[in-house]
C-alpha cells in the first residue's frame, strides 16, 4: 500500500494564520543547488525503483523555490529601502565630510608645521639656510654687489694721488686714452677679490651669524615681531655687507691696491626675501604658525573621526588615505608653480640663480614634509587594502604566507625546529602583530624630523617583523597533523 508522502498535511491539519503568507523554506547550504524532490541513491527504494511520484500537496518545484527565493530577496532589499537609508545616508554624509575637511588641512598642516620649525625655531633656521654660502650663484651674487659699491669710490684720479704734481698732468693725458681699458682691469681685479672673499671661511663664519639675525627678521616680516640689525624695507628682508667689503678692503690693500685703505665705511644690502604680499601675509602666517601642532592633530582627529564614521571603514580609510596624499602633493606641486612666479616678479638687478637658491634653502624642510605626508598616505593605502577581503588582496597575501610557508618547509627538511616558540607565537599572533604595528607608530612619532625614506624604512622593518613572525609561527595541531602523515 503506497504511503502519504511525510511532509503531506493531514486532513485535519489546521490552515495557516495569515492566509496570505508564503510558507518559509529553508534554503539549502549552496544557493546555486536545487533540492532533490524525488528519491536520491541513498534512499532504500533507490533510484530505479519505479517511475517518480507527482509532488504532493506540501512539496515545492524548483521553479518556485526560485520564486521565492526572489520574493524573499525583494522583501528584504524593500525592507532595507524603506527603514535603514535615512540613518545610511546621514552617517555616509557626515563621514565623507569630516575626511573632505580633513583633507583640506593636510596641506595648511604642512605648512603650519613648516610656519612653526623654521621660522619659529633661530637653530632649525640657520641649519637650513647656513648652506647657501657654499651657493656658487650665491656667491657670484654677493661678490657682483660688493664690487659695485667698492668701484663706486676708486676711480683712476684717486690712483694718481700718489704720483709726484709734475708728472699727473701727462700721467691724465695718457690715461684718458686707455681709461675704460684700465677701469675694466680694475674692475675685474676688484671683482677676483671679492670672490676670494666670499668663497673664504670668514664669509662663511659671517654668513652663519649672519643669519640668525635674518631669523629674526624674517620673523618680522612674517609675524610682525623680532627685530635685529637685520633691515625689513620696502617688503623685503636684506643683510649688511658692510663686513664683506671691510675685508674686501683689506685684501686690496695687502695686495698693493692701497687706495682701497681710503675707502669709507660702505654698507650696502643683499636682499633675502622680496615681495609686495608680505604686509598681507602676516596676519595668516601668524595663524598659520600659532597652530603649527593642533592644526596637523585637528586634521588627524577630522579624518579619523570620518573613518570610524563611515559604513565601509577599510575602503573609508584607503580613499582618506588617498586624499591626504593628493592633497598635500598638489601644495608640492603649489610650490613649484610659485616658484616660478616669485623669481619672475623679482627686479632686473636681482640675481635671480642667487634667489632661486634661497627660496629652494626655505622651502626645503617644507618640501620634505610633502614627501613624508604622501608616502606615508601611500602606505597606510597599501596595508589597509592589503589587510582587506578583496581578491587581490587576498592573492597577495596567499603569495605572502606561501612563500613563508615554503622557506619553512624547507627548513623543517634540514631538521630546524622553533621549539616552544612557535606554538606560543601561534598563540598570541593577533597580539603580537598589533604591538608590533604600535612600535612602528612610535618610532615614527618620536622620529624627530621623519622624511619618506624613514617612512619607507619603518614600513620596510615592519614588514620583515611580519615575516619573521609567520615564519616561527606553528600551529601544533598542524604539527601533529604531520607527524601522523610522515608515520
Amino acid at each position: 500500500m503506497a504511503q502519504e508522502p511525510p511532509d503531506a498535511p493531514g486532513p485535519s491539519a489546521d490552515p495557516p494564520d495569515d492566509p496570505g503568507k508564503v510558507p518559509s523554506v529553508d534554503p539549502p547550504d549552496d544557493p546555486g543547488k536545487v533540492p532533490p524532490t524525488g528519491p536520491s541513491d541513498d534512499s532504500p527504494t533507490g533510484p530505479s525503483d519505479g517511475p517518480r511520484k507527482a509532488p504532493g500537496p506540501g512539496t515545492h518545484t524548483p521553479d518556485e523555490l526560485n520564486r521565492l527565493r526572489e520574493r524573499v530577496a525583494a522583501l528584504e532589499s524593500a525592507q532595507q529601502t524603506a527603514v535603514r537609508p535615512a540613518h545610511h545616508r546621514a552617517r555616509a554624509f557626515f563621514s565623507a565630510l569630516l575626511i573632505v575637511v580633513g583633507c583640506v588641512l593636510a596641506p595648511l598642516s604642512v605648512v603650519a608645521a613648516w610656519a612653526a620649525q623654521e621660522v619659529g625655531n633661530t637653530d632649525r633656521y640657520v641649519a637650513t639656510v647656513a648652506p647657501i654660502a657654499s651657493n656658487g650663484d650665491v656667491q657670484n651674487a654677493v661678490a657682483n654687489r660688493v664690487t659695485d659699491a667698492v668701484m663706486q669710490h676708486i676711480d683712476l684720479n684717486t690712483l694718481l694721488e700718489g704720483v709726484a704734481p709734475a708728472d699727473r698732468p701727462r700721467l691724465t693725458a695718457a690715461l684718458g686714452k686707455v681709461g675704460g681699458a684700465l677701469e675694466n682691469a680694475l674692475r675685474s681685479f676688484v671683482h677676483d677679490k671679492a670672490e676670494q672673499v666670499v668663497a673664504s671661511d670668514r664669509f662663511h663664519t659671517f654668513w652663519t651669524e649672519a643669519n640668525r639675525k635674518i631669523h629674526s627678521a624674517v620673523d618680522k616680516a612674517l609675524t610682525g615681531s623680532g627685530g635685529g640689525a637685520v633691515k625689513l624695507t620696502d617688503n623685503a628682508v636684506q643683510i649688511d655687507l658692510a663686513p664683506v667689503i671691510d675685508q674686501l678692503k683689506e685684501r686690496l690693500v695687502a695686495d698693493g691696491l692701497t687706495a682701497a685703505g681710503k675707502i669709507p665705511e660702505i654698507h650696502t644690502e643683499f636682499t633675502v626675501i622680496k615681495s609686495d604680499d608680505i604686509g598681507k601675509l602676516k596676519t595668516g602666517f601668524r595663524l598659520l604658525q600659532l597652530a603649527g601642532f593642533w592644526l596637523p592633530v585637528l586634521a588627524i582627529v577630522l579624518v579619523a573621526a570620518g573613518v570610524l564614521l563611515a559604513l565601509r571603514r577599510r575602503r573609508a580609510l584607503v580613499a582618506a588615505a588617498l586624499g591626504v596624499a593628493f592633497a598635500t602633493l598638489v601644495l608640492g606641486l603649489g610650490l613649484t608653480v610659485f616658484r616660478a612666479v616669485y623669481l619672475d616678479a623679482l627686479p632686473a638687478s636681482a640675481s635671480q640663480p642667487a634667489a632661486g637658491a634661497v627660496y629652494d634653502a626655505l622651502v626645503r624642510l617644507m618640501r620634505t614634509t610633502i614627501r613624508m605626508v604622501v608616502v606615508l598616505g601611500i602606505v597606510v593605502a597599501l596595508a589597509a587594502w592589503l589587510t582587506g577581503p578583496g581578491r587581490r588582496a587576498a592573492l597577495v597575501r596567499r603569495l605572502w604566507h606561501s612563500g613563508i610557508r615554503s622557506v619553512r618547509s624547507t627548513a623543517d627538511h634540514y631538521g630546524m625546529r622553533t621549539g616552544p616558540v612557535g606554538p606560543w607565537i601561534h598563540r598570541h599572533r593577533r597580539w603580537i602583530v598589533w604591538a608590533l604595528v604600535a612600535v612602528a607608530l612610535v618610532v615614527y612619532l618620536v622620529w624627530s624630523y621623519p622624511t619618506a625614506w624613514v617612512v619607507v624604512g619603518i614600513a620596510l622593518a615592519l614588514l620583515l617583523a611580519f615575516a619573521i613572525v609567520d615564519f616561527l609561527d606553528e600551529d601544533p595541531a598542524a604539527d601533529i597533523t604531520r607527524t601522523g602523515a610522515s608515520e
